[in-house]
């Protein structure tokens, strides 16, 4: 039978050590996703302002007569394209608001994490017959 006068716990300092970098990758782990979710929407709305521009263009050209009807689908293909491209910036849009609440969550995390470090260390330094104040 194991005794409890054993038991020992870890310093304090070690615990928010270890948080803090956990915390860290974290942190960097959003950042890295953050960052790859802007690389694509950027890519993307390049993609999207040739894609409409040609499109636009397109248009113009067949109500002037200087293209066959036959490059309607080719409009129809740039439209789908265009509205494909509209769903998945508002989609890489929402990601990246995720990305935000998720990083400003972690941080209220440590700082909740640090709140309660300095009140327990409070508490055990305080002197005896101090009182809980």
């Amino acid at each position: 039978m194991a005794s409890i006068f054993g038991f020992r716990s870890r310093d304090p300092a070690r615990d928010r050590q270890t948080d803090g970098s956990r915390l860290d990758r974290l942190a960097k782990l959003f950042e890295q996703i953050a960052a790859e979710i802007e690389a694509e929407r950027v890519g993307l709305e390049n993609r999207y302002r040739t894609k409409a521009t040609n499109a636009a263009f397109l248009v113009e050209a067949m109500e002037n007569g200087s293209t066959s009807d036959r490059r309607s689908s080719e409009v129809s293909a740039l439209t789908k394209s265009i509205l494909n491209c509209e769903r998945r910036i508002a989609e890489l849009s929402r990601q990246n608001g995720m990305m935000k609440e998720l990083r400003h969550s972690l941080d209220t995390v440590f700082d909740e994490n640090t709140a309660s470090d300095s009140a327990i260390t409070a508490e055990y330094t305080r002197p005896a017959g101090a009182g809980r104040g």
